[in-house]
């Protein structure tokens, strides 16, 4: 009896371990190195000075700031490429979303 409960609590805190580590990373094989250099390379920063002034990276960290979440997070670089023109593929919106994130957002 004791083995077994010992196997069902093991299978248990493997479980909720795996729910964790999942929830951990938001944007799961997402390069987030990648996403700084298309972030340069895009002139983000030159976009988030015209609105915010300074670096720009006051975009990100003011009070107001209208993401709340990785998925808006997502969104919202999203926004930026389709609003500006910027020439960057689907998967690489995820790969600034991940740089942005581990920046300044620290969603997990």
């Amino acid at each position: 009896m004791k083995t077994r409960v010992t196997k069902i609590g093991f299978v248990i805190f493997a479980a909720g371990f795996a729910v964790m580590t999942a929830h951990a990373d938001p944007f799961p094989g997402a390069a987030p190195a990648a996403g700084k250099k298309l972030f340069d390379q895009s002139k983000c920063a030159a976009c988030h000075i015209s609105l915010v002034g300074g670096d720009g990276s006051k975009v990100f960290t003011w009070s107001g700031h209208k993401v709340r979440s990785a998925a808006q997070l997502l969104s919202r670089v999203q926004f930026c490429v389709t609003n500006t023109g910027a020439q960057v593929f689907p998967d690489e919106v995820k790969d600034i979303a991940a740089y942005l994130n581990q920046q300044y957002y620290h969603f997990k």
